[in-house]
């Protein structure tokens, strides 16, 4: 936590929007400090994530899309929910300018296991809006310091058409590295798209990533878990290798309202990365 009360959020500034959809409801914002201090002690790894607050209309829990190695500000790839509770706090944020004052508490949660995953093979697995976290992840293992920690790196990445695609230029740089497999799909291109087609679990079948030395990282829509799962299983993945991130559940971020809780867990505290095996043992309600 970056303030020594952890229910004061501390001031940014927007400083850059991007847009990254063509439905225009998915927007990344590049987040400045306002005081040198809160950004030296704002410490966080991929897989966190920190509450957004405006001033008259709430807060929200968002994860953190940008990787601790980029220094000077940090992002979030905010969808806009609508015009009502629980929407009002992302479509106030949709609403507003670069140069806007907004606050920020965090960060929260655990990360991704980096310690577990060094020296083994990674397989980054998203789907639609859910790769928010999974971008952070990618971004921090590539970096020039990071890098040699971490085996070989397979990205499988789908939306439903190309325009719902996020961070498609780090896509198109990320394919022509070569100490990364980048692999894109979509469930339905368009006049314009060259790529593949396919839905994520087929493409997961056909790619066939060896479970050798190798943890998966998915994250994605509940239906294209569902589906994806069970490639992993055939493929010989232990539960224990298999990692998610139970975001949604999110709710005040320090496990104070108890409005987040799974069984015994309280997934702003306890998570919200989990492993398979860790999910086994709490109720089926999450």
């Amino acid at each position: 936590m970056s303030s020594s009360n952890p229910y004061i959020p501390i001031p940014v500034e927007i400083s850059k929007i991007i847009n990254e959809v063509d439905t225009n409801d998915i927007k990344t914002f590049r987040l400045t400090f306002l005081r040198k201090e809160d950004e030296k002690r704002f410490k966080y790894l991929p897989g966190q994530f920190a509450e957004l607050s405006i001033y008259g209309k709430g807060e929200a829990p968002i994860g953190i899309a940008s990787s601790p190695t980029e220094t000077g500000c940090v992002e979030f790839t905010v969808q806009r929910a609508g015009t009502i509770v629980p929407g009002l706090v992302t479509a106030a944020l949709h609403d507003m300018e670069t140069g806007g004052k907004i606050g920020l508490r965090g960060p929260l949660g655990h990360p991704w296991p980096i310690e577990f995953l060094e020296n083994k093979n990674i397989v980054v697995v998203g789907g639609g809006f859910a790769f928010t976290t999974l971008r952070s992840l990618i971004n921090y293992m590539l970096h020039q310091d990071n890098r040699s920690r971490f085996g070989e790196i397979t990205v499988i990445y789908g939306a439903r058409t190309p325009g719902l695609l996020l961070y498609k230029d780090e896509l198109a740089a990320w394919e022509k590295r070569d100490d990364i497999k980048t692999i894109i799909t979509v469930d339905k291109g368009n006049e314009t798209w060259t790529g593949r087609e396919g839905f994520v679990p087929a493409v997961c079948k056909e790619v066939a990533p060896s479970p050798y030395k190798a943890v998966a990282v998915i994250c994605g829509p509940p239906i294209m878990i569902k589906f994806t799962l069970p490639v992993f299983f055939d493929l010989g993945f232990y539960k224990e290798n298999i990692l998610t991130s139970l975001e949604m559940r999110m709710k005040c971020g320090i496990g104070k309202c108890g409005r987040c809780n799974v069984g015994y867990k309280y997934v702003c505290s306890d998570g919200p990365v989990f492993s398979l095996a860790e999910l086994d043992e709490l109720p089926r309600d999450f």
